[in-house]
């Protein structure tokens, strides 16, 4: 080549290079040397992707579980909306206060009973048994609305258990509490086979003791 042409070629080579630089091009390497850097294209760079904003649970479960006291809804909302129907998992019945051993043996008897327990509020006894109402939906709406019982009819959410926290006086979900419990008012009921009274861990019941 001579020297006019190499001239012309270098002339190129130097606009090129020129263009690279200034329109920011990726490294310009000739040779194995690096003769001039720019921003890497866009089209060549790797960004992280950006993190999506994880939606919450749609499911009416969730939704429901969200909403945890009556104060977080506007003011007319319609609490069954919110609500994961507690009163359609459960039955409650009104029992006669125990006041001998033999009452207390009855009680036992239900709490022997798989979902059964008893409570105590404002001074009632109660029979609480957990099971859902065969006509319960998914989406926890009443399957028979419009031929629903009386019972469920009158039952409002004025005063109902949306945000209870189910804490009562007493509450015995097992036969043996509420054995002990009628052990510390008249005595065990059952001697143990084999056990000698000056073994017995079991203080002697005190005369005249308060129920509190």
């Amino acid at each position: 080549m001579d020297v006019a042409g190499r001239d012309s070629q270098n002339a190129r080579f130097q606009s090129v290079l020129y263009h690279r630089i200034n329109s920011h091009c990726h490294p310009v390497i000739l040779g194995g040397i690096l003769l001039a850097t720019g921003p890497t294209p866009a089209s060549m760079t790797t960004k992280p992707k950006p993190k999506s904003k994880r939606l919450p649970d749609p499911t009416p479960e969730a939704v429901r579980s969200r909403v945890r006291r009556r104060a977080d809804l506007p003011k007319g909302e319609n609490l069954c909306d919110h609500c994961t129907a507690k009163c359609c998992q459960y039955f409650a019945l009104p029992i006669d206060e125990p006041v001998a051993r033999k009452d207390f043996d009855f009680i036992r008897w239900y709490l022997l009973h798989d979902r059964a327990t008893v409570f105590v509020d404002e001074d009632t006894w109660y029979l609480l048994v957990h099971t859902t109402c065969k006509h319960l939906q998914e989406d926890y709406r009443c399957g028979i609305y419009e031929t629903r019982p009386e019972i469920c009819r009158e039952y409002t959410t004025d005063n109902c258990e949306f945000d209870d926290d189910w804490c009562y006086e007493r509450y015995f979900e097992t036969p043996e509490q509420i054995d002990e419990y009628a052990d510390a008012l008249f005595g065990p009921q059952f001697e143990q086979a084999g056990r000698r009274k000056q073994d017995s861990i079991r203080s002697r019941r005190p005369t005249g003791l308060p129920v509190v």
